[in-house]
């Protein structure tokens, strides 16, 4: 029962790989099939041939002339070649194409996935995906095409010509020939379980190599070279292994396929030799093309028996793919999506609730208003919910309970390009993308000139640094910015939120990386960007608190006040206590005080 499972589960995702693959690419394939039928047409009629060489050879009375034999094995060798060229080219061609569209098929399904799948999966689980199943998809499609056409007509024509030349002999191949696919069954569950636990040692490489590459100045100065070698030499070891009993299952029919055409041969010279004996008819010519056949169907057989190793194999890597394809969009759009009207900007959280793993509570009730074009500062202690509200502003997850809304539309009910449209973000933590300056700047709003660019640079203070670069605004950046000091590629995010213009600007801490020269510059610069505008800013500097028009103070994923600075101080109240305790009771003014703050509030 757990066999015919398994078979029908194969069969199911064979059905499905050619079913989506093959009629986009019809063209390619049914070229190739049709080289593939020439091949096979021509690998038989190469056996059947031998019968009219051997005749001339032999002067056979009835033997046709040999320039007639001598023409037509020419002709049988070079369609034979061409048709073996465009089979190889366009069977090529069809599977890149498919591999190509499976590739961006899972990446489009992997854009509309909600963060929180991202937080739970790893990066290398995801590119093993991403590589691996496209690849493992193509194999299968390979796999069953040229089994099913070009080896299983090579074969059936083959043995034709055993049947015409020597109908008895052939019984004894067509008898024996079988007993090979009793061996091939025992590999199939050894062969799935091989290639399910070799993809997971891949995504093991992968991921010490992202983990080395991202963490190298952590692996060197607490020396984990070490730990890392001991990790990398396992995961290696381990697809060795694996991929040495691969080949070791995959062989094991070479041998099973020698040993039975071995005796088959052995076999049908006996049988051939006592009827000769006996005053049999078989001619000479017939029981060379007879064995020139059987010696030829000996490849094609071969395949065909490894055939069902070769497709458990990609099976794995398939099943992945799916487990990707088939995963609902849970960022599409819904169907009844509007998009965001041009409002005041109000952003509101109502009654709002969330946690991220479904057990701990990370907001709870929370109602919480940003008035439109004023700035709102978000403070409290760390792990109180700030960066979740971000998160929920542009997204990234739906609230567990409550609702999120810009001018008293819920988020949920807008499309997702309206609300991009809508907001603009710079994160404490900046990314950028592998390329120029230039081009991460504009990524805030593709349209924009040169000389928008060059404005936005210049708002956050970031041209002059650019302009000392190597090659200016074409300068490469390096992967996430590599080749940039923190507080630049701090100054080139904001540069592409104050590009982008929009409404509703959410800073999570955009002045963090900023040494106090940069971060006064740079505080013109964002108080510039937030005039007129809805700002939602975490704030970790005393600086940015007494910047903002409101102060909302978050602990335990509560609003506990929320109001104007000087309003704050003038109540009591958790923000006014800490205020007046670490502001006046133990600092002076000025940039110590600041410090103060920032160490008993963050």
């Amino acid at each position: 029962m757990a066999e015919e499972k398994t078979e029908q589960t194969l069969l199911t995702a064979a059905v499905r790989v050619l079913k989506e693959n093959f009629p986009a690419q019809r063209k390619q394939y049914i070229i190739a099939l049709v080289a593939m039928v020439v091949v096979a047409a021509m690998a038989s009629a190469s056996a059947w041939i031998m019968k009219a060489i051997f005749d001339v050879l032999s002067n056979v009375p009835t033997a046709y002339p040999a320039p007639v034999v001598a023409g037509m094995v020419l002709g049988i060798f070079i369609l034979k070649g061409a048709a073996g060229y465009t089979q190889s080219v366009y069977l090529s061609r069809a599977g890149n194409r498919v591999v190509a569209r499976i590739q961006r098929d899972i990446y489009r399904k992997l854009l509309q996935q909600e963060a929180a799948w991202f937080d739970r999966t790893e990066s290398s689980d995801i590119l093993i995906r991403v590589t691996q199943s496209a690849q493992s998809a193509r194999m299968m499609l390979d796999t069953i095409v040229t089994g099913f056409v070009r080896d299983a007509l090579t074969l059936i024509g083959l043995v034709a010509v055993m049947v015409t030349q020597q109908a008895l002999l052939s019984i004894v191949f067509l008898v024996i020939g079988p007993l090979a696919l009793l061996g091939v069954r025992a590999l199939l569950a050894r062969v799935r379980k091989i290639m399910t636990a070799e993809l997971a040692s891949l995504t093991e490489i992968l991921k010490v190599i992202q983990e080395t590459s991202a963490g190298l100045r952590v692996v060197r100065a607490f020396g984990l070279e070490p730990i890392l070698e001991r990790r990398m030499d396992k995961a290696v070891r381990d697809v060795e292994k694996r991929s040495n009993s691969i080949v070791r299952l995959e062989s094991v029919t070479a041998p099973m396929m020698d040993i039975l055409a071995g005796g088959a041969i052995a076999t049908i010279v006996l049988i051939s030799g006592v009827s000769a004996g006996f005053g049999g008819t078989t001619t000479a010519g017939e029981l060379m093309a007879f064995i020139t056949a059987l010696l030829m169907a000996y490849e094609p057989a071969k395949r065909l028996s490894r055939m069902r190793v070769s497709l458990e194999s990609a099976f794995v890597g398939v099943q992945m793919m799916f487990e990707i394809l088939d995963r609902p969009d849970s960022m599409a759009d819904p169907a009844d999506a509007v998009a965001l009207p041009h409002g005041q900007g109000e952003v509101a959280l109502r009654n709002v609730g969330f946690t991220y793993d479904g057990k701990r509570p990370i907001l709870s009730d929370l109602t919480l208003v940003f008035a439109p074009g004023r700035t709102t500062a978000l403070v409290g202690p760390s792990g109180g919910g700030k960066s979740t509200i971000m998160s929920l502003l542009l997204r990234l997850y739906d609230p567990t309970e409550g609702h999120v809304e810009i001018d008293g539309t819920d988020l949920r009910r807008i499309t997702r390009r309206s609300l991009q449209q809508m907001t603009a973000f710079v994160g404490q933590n900046t990314f950028l993308f592998s390329s120029t300056v230039r081009e991460n700047i504009r990524m805030g709003r593709l349209d924009a000139s040169d000389a928008d660019v060059e404005r936005a640079a210049r708002s956050a203070q970031a041209h002059d640094f650019i302009m000392a670069l190597p090659s200016g605004y074409d300068t490469p950046v390096g992967e996430n910015g590599i080749f940039l000091s923190g507080g630049q590629r701090q100054r080139l995010s904001l540069a592409r939120a104050i590009l982008k213009d929009a409404p509703i600007l959410l800073l999570d801490e955009a002045t963090s990386a900023l040494d106090n020269d940069s971060e006064a510059l740079v505080r013109d610069a964002i108080a510039e960007a937030t005039r007129g505008r809805t700002t939602i800013i975490i704030a970790h500097r005393l600086s940015t608190v007494m910047g903002a028009d409101d102060i909302a103070f978050i602990e335990g994923g509560r609003l506990i006040e929320q109001g104007p600075l000087r309003e704050l101080l003038e109540r009591p109240g958790k923000f006014a206590a800490l205020f007046n305790k670490e502001v006046s009771g133990k600092a002076p003014a000025g940039a110590e005080a600041e410090a103060v703050v920032e160490e008993a509030l963050f």
